[in-house]
């Protein structure tokens, strides 16, 4: 009896450290889209009113986490009964981040009342204002969703040799920290103007070590939610570019001669603008017919 017990223990041993050993590998495996997925994310996040930026925060991790809930159970069964179907949401999931990247670099590009548009959301009554964050909070969940599921079928591909249990536990505990990990970042980053405050406000002396921290902190932030912006968009376009090299064929071949990365940024830059003006069709051609 005895020795069993102790031959079980050594069981759940050697299974953890092989999970310790795959959860590495997958770790590093993924660590580049979860950079990505931390930038996106950042820039999804922030915008808010301070009074409004965690709940926001903690609404989309909640959807996060139902996402990653939706996502492990299927990825599973496809990857065992169906491996075709994980290439092919790969790739619509691909045209959706290639085209969020593309528009908003036309946004950028073509002329618009940025002003008129700042001017407006300040007009807006309360239930305006929620309905309008409800809406980008949705936007945010449906990102995630998308980058969640490149990240779970590229460490499900690190362990698809291994046991059902092993690709369980090891995807399972990547999915976690893509949740934890990215968001808890997110958080630290979108509060970092009140921490600087905190740290003014921590003593009355005259710029002292902690008040020139704290007003280092106040006065990077905007600096930071912009540059969160530009790598959140290069990102976007690199995943989605990334997705289509490594998946068809063809465009692999077409852009083998370039380096990895500006291949991958040419095509998701491409099929964003593709599907893009494609959109922009359809909805001027929706216009004509509704006008009728």
């Amino acid at each position: 009896m005895a020795s069993g017990f102790f031959a079980l223990l050594d069981d759940i041993a050697a299974l953890m450290d092989d999970v310790s050993v795959m959860s590495k590998v997958a770790a590093k495996k993924t660590a580049g889209i979860l950079g990505d997925d931390l930038a996106v994310n950042a820039e999804k996040a922030s915008g808010f009113m301070s009074s409004r930026e965690l709940p926001v925060l903690w609404a989309i991790t909640k959807g996060s986490f139902l996402n990653k809930l939706i996502i492990l159970p299927i990825a599973f069964l496809l990857s065992a009964f169906l491996p075709v179907a994980v290439t092919i949401i790969l790739l619509i999931g691909g045209l959706y981040l290639a085209y969020e990247g593309a528009e908003k670099i036309y946004e950028f590009l073509v002329p618009h009342a940025h002003g008129e548009e700042e001017e407006a959301l300040q007009d807006l009554s309360k239930e305006e204002l929620m309905s309008l964050e409800k809406e980008r909070i949705k936007s945010a969940i449906l990102t995630d969703f998308i980058l969640s599921i490149e990240i779970v079928i590229i460490a499900l591909g690190t362990v698809a040799q291994e046991t059902l249990t092993m690709q369980i536990i090891v995807v399972s505990i990547i999915a976690l920290i893509a949740t934890v990990g990215v968001y808890g970042i997110v958080a630290l980053l979108v509060r970092m103007d009140e921490f600087g405050l905190k740290l003014i406000n921590l003593n009355d002396k005259e710029d002292s070590f902690s008040d020139k921290v704290g007003r280092f902190l106040i006065a990077a932030l905007p600096k930071v939610i912009k540059s969160l912006s530009v790598i959140g968009t290069i990102a976007l376009l690199l995943v989605s570019g990334g997705l289509f090299v490594h998946n068809i064929e063809y465009i692999h071949h077409l852009v083998e001669s370039f380096p990895s990365i500006l291949g991958e940024f040419v095509v998701g830059l491409v099929v964003g603008f593709l599907v893009l003006f494609i959109i922009i069709g359809i909805k001027k051609v929706w216009k004509l017919i509704s006008k009728k």
